[in-house]
């Protein structure tokens, strides 16, 4: 049997411990030893960004935000989605995470964020957000397990009153907002509707076919 092959070791701004793995030419983040992500399975990261990225496809220069790069699925995804005039910014708070994506030696995101239409900034994706009033036809939320299983304790207010109506204010008119979360929520689900946001929850696998379910909140502003 293959062993985990420890590469790297990260601590996040609020002193979670990031953990990167290879086993049997996959690649895994953990965090306090939990699988936070892996390359095995991003079905679910792929589904956050048709949701989002599908109905921009026609858009003369769609402009989108995805907070947390996470292993580059998500980023993926939008790109073959998007058109070659599309803005792709793309908040991580983790500096590892996106040296270990640029990585010649793993094979992750790097050609995704060589994408010119991509915008890489290392920062908060809620700074963004409060900072980009009417900024983005799409924004995609993957920065943790969610509302009610979060693994880093400054992700929190990603999810508050105060946190959602950030999010909502980025939007312009039409567009949508999406959270990847690990299990259903309905106090997150009435806190999106208690912003003036029409909501839709989609469950998803983690594979196309097989493994754990996963929920996405699907929110636009009425």
């Amino acid at each position: 049997m293959k062993k985990f092959e420890r590469l790297d070791e990260a601590t996040a701004p609020d002193g979670t411990v990031l953990t990167l793995y290879r086993h049997d030419g996959a690649y895994y983040i953990r965090v306090d030893g939990v699988e936070l992500m892996s390359t095995r399975r991003h079905h679910s990261e792929d589904a956050l960004a048709a949701i989002v990225c599908e109905p921009l496809a026609s858009f003369p220069n769609p402009r989108v935000l995805i907070g947390g790069l996470g292993l580059g699925f998500t980023l993926r995804a939008a790109l073959q989605m998007l058109p070659a005039t599309a803005h792709v910014t793309v908040a991580e708070l983790v500096p590892a995470v996106i040296e270990w994506n640029r990585n010649p030696e793993y094979e992750l995101a790097r050609e995704s964020l060589d994408d010119p239409r991509v915008d890489l900034r290392l920062a908060d994706v809620d700074e963004i957000l409060a900072a980009s009033p009417a900024a983005f036809d799409g924004i995609m939320l993957d920065v943790d397990n969610g509302a009610g299983a979060l693994t880093t304790a400054g992700n929190a207010r990603l999810y508050t009153r105060a946190g959602i109506e950030r999010a909502s204010a980025a939007l312009r008119s039409g567009g949508r907002l999406a959270y990847w979360s690990a299990e259903p929520d309905a106090s997150f689900e009435k806190a999106l509707r208690g912003a003036g946001l029409t909501v839709e929850t989609k469950r998803v696998r983690a594979h196309d076919s097989s493994g754990g379910w996963y929920t996405l909140f699907v929110a636009q502003r009425g």
